[in-house]
């Protein structure tokens, strides 16, 4: 079986191709083998199918994915200077591997990724929200991926899996849950990546819910918990003025004097179902 011992060392490959880490892109290298192996085989790499990974750069969790067991391994980059370098990977794993040169963000994935895919990638810092926010908001549920497992700094990790009650609390953390189930599956210190960012992350694994926590439109959903964590500190009645207030949350059966932060994602539900009866 190709290993990626075959290939140099990853600083060598950056050095060779001159992909200095762009803050522009939000990107941080990370170059420990080790560490890209455990974020494969926490992704199920060792169980074979096909992954969708997003910003591989010089390709560290890439081959990682390929060397621990991944059937097909697609990517995109948007960063055409790390296209050789992920073509030299593709000579190793021949079949195995497809590039992809484009924006992740303006993808419509459910035409090019094949049903039952995992995502597994080390998010660029400053698209990762909004690439989980996409996949979380999928129009057709299930979604074509099985599962996600990624890295975010270890802030956003908190929101994503924060329950009600915690200062992390919010509509990331409603819209997660009610979709999926999240878990903090370990920490990454800074010294792991080139450049290290200044911030410690966290390895994510989201895996899709048959069907939602509770029944609601997305839409409304969204509308509910912007209006509520808009104004996290005031009671319902106050933040949800423009949707009905003290009106909505009775009709619901909420309490209207109740804070955003102290509502579970069914009662979010429950909003969000009001407001269309």
């Amino acid at each position: 079986m190709p290993e990626a011992g075959n290939l140099p060392p990853l600083r060598d490959v950056i050095a060779k191709h001159g992909l200095a880490a762009k803050k522009s892109l939000g990107q941080n290298f990370l170059l420990d083998l080790n560490l890209t192996r455990r974020i494969a085989r926490a992704a199920g790499a060792e169980n074979g199918g096909a992954f969708y990974e997003v910003g591989p750069g010089p390709g560290g969790l890439t081959r990682a994915l390929l060397e621990e067991g991944a059937d097909k391994v697609i990517v995109v980059e948007r960063d055409a200077r790390c296209l050789p370098a992920l073509a030299e990977i593709a000579s190793v794993w021949p079949n195995r591997l497809d590039v992809i040169s484009a924006d992740a963000l303006e993808l419509d994935e459910a035409k090019i990724l094949p049903r039952g895919v995992r995502i597994a990638a080390n998010l660029p810092y400053n698209v990762g929200t909004a690439l989980l926010i996409k996949w979380l908001t999928a129009a057709s549920w299930p979604p074509v991926w099985a599962g996600l497992t990624l890295m975010f700094q270890k802030e956003v990790a908190q929101r994503i899996t924060a329950r009600a009650g915690s200062d992390h609390y919010g509509r990331l953390s409603v819209l997660a849950q009610w979709r999926c189930t999240a878990k903090i599956l370990f920490d990454v210190n800074r010294s792991a990546f080139v450049p290290p960012p200044s911030v410690t992350s966290a390895i994510v694994r989201l895996e899709p819910r048959d069907r939602p926590l509770a029944p609601a439109k997305l839409a409304d959903l969204e509308k509910i918990t912007q209006a509520a964590f808009g104004q996290r500190r005031k009671m319902l009645r106050q933040s949800l003025k423009a949707l009905g207030g003290e009106a909505l949350t009775e009709k619901a059966g909420i309490d209207p004097t109740a804070r955003p932060e102290d509502l579970s994602i069914e009662s979010f539900a429950a909003l969000a179902r009001a407001l269309n009866t």
